[in-house]
């Protein structure tokens, strides 16, 4: 596609975004739609780990959850706005990021992504037993009044949260964009693809994994703030079980891992499709809407394990 048609069709998807919430005002479809820009991004951020430096993490829910607990205590006992709240979740995060990278990254292929997944065990533990941040009963945010943008409070409307979810992703997309271009990018690549070949053209693989899972995290902390002050209520099972990382993960790899537009895709198809699932069959009691919506991306993973942006391009490569 030609550059300045690629330009017009990006700028007329963005503005269809940003009239979005004024043409359907409803809360569900303005719910759906924040629930898409929320785990784009939080797919986008663990594709610049996994995708594209080859580091599958399956522990990602660690850094969700620093995010969300750090702006919620601040808020709760220093009474510090969520939005100062959010960048010392992004600094805890990324310190926690490289006190973990430190040891499992000297683990390579399922043994990093077991090791991840332990990680991210023992802290959903942890913070169970840990009474001063609310342990397995959670925390509730102060719910402050008049809503205001300092407070990242808006009980009125979802219309603020839709914008600045939006923000969120297109944040990730400018920050993933710039990565895929930079020699940051060129040297992540390099060491997906052998991170020996890597080190031996004086790459230093240690120094970028650990940049890598840098950039993920504090890109993944910054959407936990964001669902803390959305939902505005936080527990281990919400913001930091397994099954949170596992999805993040299955949102980039439908769409296509190590591509800048695979998770939005996988996003976008996804979170309707788990939302629909749970609202029109979840009434059954039978856990069809779990069935139909695993069966899905089973079939998905087995047609076209590169995902869809793997899909379309075999499609583009066919008609060309």
């Amino acid at each position: 596609m030609p550059r300045r048609l690629r330009i017009a069709a990006g700028l007329l998807a963005l503005g269809a975004l940003l009239v979005f919430p004024l043409v359907f005002t409803l809360p569900f479809p303005r719910h759906v739609m924040i629930m898409i820009f929320l785990y784009a991004m939080l797919a986008q951020a663990w594709n610049l780990l996994a995708g594209y430096c080859g580091q599958i993490s399956l522990g990602h829910a660690v850094f969700f959850g620093a995010g969300a607990y750090t702006s919620s205590v601040l808020v709760r006992q220093l009474g510090l706005t969520p939005w100062l709240g959010m960048l010392a979740g992004a600094l805890v995060a990324v310190a926690l990021s490289q006190v973990i990278g430190y040891p499992v990254f000297r683990l390579r292929g399922h043994y990093f992504a077991i090791a991840t997944i332990a990680v991210g065990e023992i802290v959903q533990t942890l913070v169970i037993n840990w009474d001063w941040v609310g342990g397995a009963r959670g925390l509730f945010v102060p719910i402050k009044r008049p809503d205001s943008f300092l407070n990242f409070q808006f009980h009125e409307s979802k219309q603020t949260y839709y914008y600045i979810a939006l923000g969120f992703l297109l944040l990730a997309l400018w920050i993933t964009r710039r990565t895929e271009r930079s020699r940051t990018g060129y040297y992540f690549r390099a060491i997906r693809e052998d991170q020996d070949a890597a080190a031996s053209l004086g790459i230093p693989v240690a120094r970028y994994k650990q940049r890598a899972m840098a950039l993920s995290a504090g890109l993944t902390a910054l959407g936990g703030t964001f669902y803390a002050q959305y939902i505005l209520f936080i527990d281990p099972e919400s913001v930091l079980p397994l099954s949170l990382s596992i999805l993040i993960c299955l949102v980039a790899v439908l769409g296509g891992v190590g591509t800048l537009w695979g998770p939005l895709i996988g996003a976008a198809i996804l979170v309707p499709l788990s939302e629909g699932t749970r609202i029109y069959l979840g009434g059954t009691g039978k856990a069809i809407d779990l069935l139909v919506f695993g069966a899905l991306i089973v079939a998905v993973s087995v047609i076209q394990p590169g995902g869809i942006m793997a899909l379309a391009q075999r499609g583009r490569r066919r008609t060309g």
